[in-house]
């Protein structure tokens, strides 16, 4: 069956065009239910029986796993088997019957502008780790993109003249716009502070740590949270904070929702208009606490 799932992960990546993450996370979700069905005896993929994956669902239930988890894990195996099933793999799909739990939605969490202004303000840019965090906090907040994008830009992909950036999702890759906020502190960290880090230059990443190696995401995790503790912020900020609050911020000062869609990368629209949806919340919590007549 591994066999199978190698196949299977090949033809997202060079069939369907799927980012990293998605085959990352077709991959993981497959083995796991691989190894519940060796325990079973199953050994291969046409000896498995809807049952069986019925079987793995309620083992997941049973196990406090999130629906949000379990329903992913509907999702990777019906695509999975479906595409076993067109391959002639496979005589039925065992997945055809599989429902997804429901998932509620859970609005992200986001700081407000003055939290995050001072968030952005804790950073030493008088020395060089305090410089390039506040470059990555501050692209990080004049771009909304994802943590992962930002740990894989390139010093190519920076315009410091046209003040954009080229952003990458997997095979996708999408152009966003900087302020001169953002942009005068990546040219100092770019000028004063990554020369002194990276010796090698053949080390394309934009930011690294002070050996000279890429960023990692449990580096920049610590940063976040270092920062945010000296802010005084008591809320529990992730990687993902500044993406939901550059998204709801835009929104609240004016930007219509297909802009902030293209800026973000959405696929779906519909992903965007749950901060669109959060504005209204806040406007009408605003409306309560101050219309003398509510």
């Amino acid at each position: 069956m591994e066999r199978d799932i190698r196949e299977f992960i090949s033809y997202l990546h060079n069939t369907k065009r799927t980012t990293y993450n998605t085959e990352v996370s077709y991959q993981r979700d497959l083995k796991k239910m691989v190894s519940f069905l060796r325990e079973r005896g199953i050994s291969e993929i046409s000896m498995i029986r809807e049952q069986d994956l019925e079987d793995y669902l309620h083992e997941m239930e049973t196990g406090n796993f999130a629906s949000a988890s379990i329903s992913r894990t509907v999702a990777s195996m019906r695509a999975f088997f479906q595409h076993m099933y067109q391959e002639g793999k496979i005589k039925e799909d065992p997945s055809a019957g599989l429902r997804r739990p429901k998932v509620e939605k859970k609005m992200p969490e986001i700081l407000t502008v003055e939290e995050v202004e001072m968030l952005l303000e804790q950073p030493d840019q008088q020395t060089m780790k305090g410089l390039r965090d506040s470059a990555m906090l501050e692209l990080l907040y004049a771009t909304g993109m994802r943590v992962s994008e930002l740990l894989h830009l390139n010093v190519k992909d920076v315009n410091l003249r046209l003040s954009y950036v080229t952003c990458h999702d997997g095979n996708k890759e999408r152009v966003i716009p900087i302020g001169h906020i953002s942009r005068d502190v990546l040219e100092r960290y770019l000028r004063e502070c990554r020369p002194s880090f990276v010796d090698d230059g053949n080390e394309p990443a934009l930011f690294t740590n002070v050996a000279g190696k890429p960023m990692s995401r449990q580096g920049f995790w610590k940063v976040l949270k270092g920062y945010a503790v000296e802010a005084g912020i008591q809320r529990d900020i992730t990687p993902h904070t500044l993406r939901h609050s550059f998204a709801v911020h835009m929104l609240q000062n004016g930007a219509d929702v297909r802009s902030v869609q293209a800026m973000m990368g959405h696929s779906d629209i519909s992903t965007t208009q749950i901060y669109l949806n959060m504005n209204t919340i806040k406007m009408r919590d605003v409306y309560m606490r101050a219309h003398p007549r509510h």
